[in-house]
C-alpha cells in the first residue's frame, strides 16, 4: 500500500466530518487496496523461498515465512504490520521488502503475521492472535530450518503496539504454548500508556479501536501490563509527529529499566511511514536495530 492511501486513510479515520457511510465505504475500498502480493525472496538471494502458512482457524490468522537457501538454526524475526488495527497486511512491502533485504542474507528467516483486524476483532483479540502467532513460530521454527529460542519480535504502529503489550507481559504467549523471546522491536507506536493517551486529545481512530471504558484500556495497554518477565525492548519513534510518540517511548523505558529489563529508545527524524519502510537499508539507523538483535540474540540469559 503506497504511503500517501495510508496517511489519507488515517485523516479519514481521525476525523468526525468523514464519519458514517462515507467513511466506511472508504475504509472498505482502502482495505482492499492494503493486501500485497507476496514478495519473491529469490529476486533478493536466489535459492530463498517463502511460504504461507495458517496458526490459527481464521482466514486472517496467515503468516508469510521467507526463509534463506538451506537455513539451519536460523534466528527468526517476526514482523507485525501497522494500519490502526484496522488495514494491513503482511505482504506491504513497506512491511517486508528492505527488512527481507537486510536480514535474508544475514541467515535470518523472515516471518510476517497478518490478524484479525476491526471492525472483526478488537485490539484484545488482536493481541491473542499475535500471541498465538509467536507461539506458533516457536514450535514450528524447526521445522522451516529455524531455531525457536532465537525469535526476535517486531511490529510498526499498530503492529507495535501489540508486540509492545504481548512483550510487557509474555503471559498469553506461555498460555499458548510458547516461552518468553530474546527481545523486541517497537517501530513508533503512540499506544504504550493507553490510559494517558485516550485522557488527552487523540485522533478519532483511537476511540474506534480502544473505546471508553478505561478497564479496556488498561488491559491493553503496554504501560499498565507491564510484568517482572517482560521481553527487553528498543523503542524507535520518530521525532518529527507532532503527538511525541517519543515522549511515550522515553516514559514507557523508564518502566522496563525500573523493573531491570534492557531497553533503549531511539528517536529518529523521519516520517511514521519512513521509519517502518526505510528500516533494513544501508544506514546508521539500521545498523542500530541490527546491533540490538544481535546483542539479545547473544545474551544466553
Amino acid at each position: 500500500m503506497k504511503p500517501l492511501f495510508f496517511l489519507l486513510i488515517l485523516a479519514l479515520a481521525s476525523t468526525s466530518a468523514h464519519a458514517g457511510p462515507m467513511r466506511d465505504r472508504y475504509l472498505g475500498r482502502m482495505k482492499e487496496r492494503s493486501v500485497g502480493e507476496v514478495t519473491d525472496p529469490a529476486k533478493i538471494l536466489p535459492g530463498a523461498t517463502v511460504q504461507t502458512v495458517a496458526y490459527g482457524a481464521d482466514a486472517a490468522q496467515t503468516l508469510d515465512v521467507y526463509a534463506p537457501p538451506s537455513p539451519r538454526d536460523a534466528p527468526i524475526i517476526v514482523m507485525v504490520h501497522g494500519g490502526g488495527w484496522r488495514l494491513g497486511d503482511k505482504a506491504s512491502p513497506g512491511v517486508v521488502d528492505n527488512k527481507l533485504k537486510r536480514w535474508l542474507p544475514q541467515g535470518f528467516i523472515v516471518v510476517s503475521v497478518n490478524y484479525r483486524m476491526l471492525p472483526d476483532a478488537g485490539v484484545d483479540l488482536q493481541a491473542q492472535d499475535i500471541a498465538h502467532a509467536i507461539a506458533y513460530v516457536q514450535k514450528e521454527a524447526p521445522r522451516w530450518g529455524g531455531n525457536g529460542n532465537k525469535v526476535i519480535a517486531m511490529g510498526h504502529s499498530a503492529g507495535a503496539h501489540l508486540v509492545a503489550l504481548v512483550s510487557a507481559d509474555p503471559a498469553p504467549v506461555v498460555a499458548a504454548g510458547g516461552r518468553a523471546w530474546r527481545g523486541t522491536v517497537v517501530i513508533d507506536s503512540a499506544a504504550l500508556d493507553v490510559t494517558a493517551v485516550m485522557q488527552k486529545r487523540h485522533p478519532r481512530l483511537y476511540d474506534d479501536a480502544l473505546g471508553n471504558d478505561p478497564i479496556f484500556w488498561a488491559n491493553v495497554s503496554p504501560a499498565a501490563r507491564l510484568k517482572p518477565g517482560a521481553v527487553p525492548m528498543l523503542l524507535v519513534c520518530s521525532s518529527q509527529r507532532p503527538d511525541d510518540p517519543c515522549a511515550d517511548a522515553r516514559a514507557f523505558s523508564a518502566q522496563l529499566a525500573a523493573q531491570g529489563q534492557d531497553t533503549q529508545v531511539l528517536p529518529q527524524a523521519m516520517s511514521h511511514m519512513a521509519i517502518n519502510r526505510d528500516l533494513g537499508l544501508d544506514t546508521a539507523y539500521t545498523a542500530h536495530v541490527d546491533d540490538f538483535i544481535h546483542t539479545r540474540l547473544a545474551d544466553q540469559d
